[in-house]
């Protein structure tokens, strides 16, 4: 299924979950004091900006925050808290669309990397990062780590997350590189409402090769926002790679 179509407005709708979830404070919050700690006195650019969950926070923070955005039903839910004065937003794929002006922070947060389908689509998103930055600037991804570890031999399916009333878990096609996450809400009845999306994972090794052939070095990696040592059991990263200074 395309993205724009995964992306429509029912899921858009939907998506914000306010004080809860990716939006919960702990969670929201190292997200936006890193990222503008990496902005400093420059100009940020969010890739698949979405509803505006980290860019709106980091624009109160008084960063400048453009956006890319592949849904419009996604850029309408932002335009709900920020009109286009205060974080313009660029209709396009965030592989190949343009945002006017130079950079000194590219991001892409929450795993969103991975709906790129294909190894060359995604080094296309490196590339079109390190268009936008000024020599010293940086491109931050948050991804998770793949979890084939969980899968023993014969066994396509590995459940990441449950609470009362959902379920999710991913299927793997490791010969593509390829997972789908199905979410499932349910209450009590016996029909259970189910969302999916595609991915392409990427192991740390393959994205760093990728960086290094958009001219990016790696500056850092950790388990999280906050830092945290990034060791053989952390479950995702948050990678910061730099565009070496000019002279």
């Amino acid at each position: 299924m395309p993205q724009q179509e995964i992306w429509d407005a029912e899921t858009a709708q939907r998506y914000d979950t306010p004080g809860t979830g990716m939006f919960a404070p702990e969670v929201l919050g190292p997200t936006v004091e890193r990222l503008a700690g990496l902005a400093g006195d420059g100009r940020a650019l969010e890739f698949a900006i979405g509803t505006g969950r980290v860019a709106v926070p980091l624009a109160e923070r008084g960063v400048s925050v453009t956006g890319i955005e592949l849904s419009p039903p996604m850029i309408d839910r932002l335009r709900t808290k920020a009109d286009d004065a205060t974080i313009p937003v660029i209709v396009g794929d965030m592989a190949t669309a343009a945002a006017p002006g130079t950079y000194t922070l590219v991001y892409l947060v929450f795993n969103t990397i991975s709906n790129l389908l294909t190894q060359a689509e995604q080094v296309a998103c490196f590339r079109n990062a390190a268009r936008h930055l000024t020599p010293g600037g940086r491109f931050v991804i948050e991804l998770w780590v793949p979890e084939l570890r969980k899968l023993p031999p014969g066994q396509q399916a590995t459940v990441f997350h449950t609470e009362p009333g959902y379920i999710g878990l991913d299927t793997y096609d490791p010969l593509r590189q390829h997972v789908v996450s199905h979410h499932f809400h349910f209450g009590e009845s016996r029909q259970a409402e189910v969302f999916r999306s595609p991915h392409r994972y990427i192991w740390p090794a393959e994205l760093d090769l990728m960086a290094e052939l958009a001219g990016f070095e790696l500056e850092s990696r950790h388990a999280d926002w906050s830092g945290a040592a990034f060791t053989a059991e952390s479950r995702s990263h948050v990678s910061v790679y730099r565009i070496p200074p000019g002279d």
